[in-house]
């Protein structure tokens, strides 16, 4: 059995006068650190999907800067047994507003890091081009 997966998520930073951060989340016990993200419910846009997650995930809100790119990848789900075919778009987000509360049900923590201490513990090879495209996007 196969079946393709639909999700969208993003990369949200906040500039200090001295550093920019963005927002990671962290799952499995807090050993992986990715961007957040979630699946595209029936009739909801890309971008409508990733506010939606981002805001769940981790209680923030952020304003769309622009798309970044998407990834694609594959997995054998737990759950069922079958095989899934994954694409996940990514928006760039300048944070606006809340107080980070990681949601307990999918999410072990979710933090604001310094964007370089986030590329070196974030964990999958395809987010950390997401990140490093972001951060030529906010340095720039």
């Amino acid at each position: 059995m196969t079946r393709k997966e639909f999700s969208a998520g993003g990369v949200v930073y906040r500039k200090s006068a001295d550093k920019t951060d963005v927002l990671l989340i962290a799952r499995n016990d807090s050993k992986v650190w990715c961007l957040p993200k979630g699946k595209i419910e029936q009739g909801e846009t890309h971008e409508a999907a990733a506010l939606r997650e981002i805001k769940e995930e981790t209680g923030i809100t952020g304003r769309i800067v622009k798309l970044l790119a998407d990834i694609e990848y594959n997995f054998v789900s737990p759950v069922d047994g079958a095989r899934v075919f994954k694409k996940v778009r990514f928006f760039l987000f300048e944070y606006e507003s809340g107080s980070i509360v990681a949601q307990k049900e999918e999410v072990n923590d979710a933090a604001w890091l310094e964007i370089g201490k986030a590329l070196k513990i974030m964990v999958y090879p395809s987010e950390i081009k997401i990140m490093q495209m972001a951060k030529r996007e906010i340095l720039q």
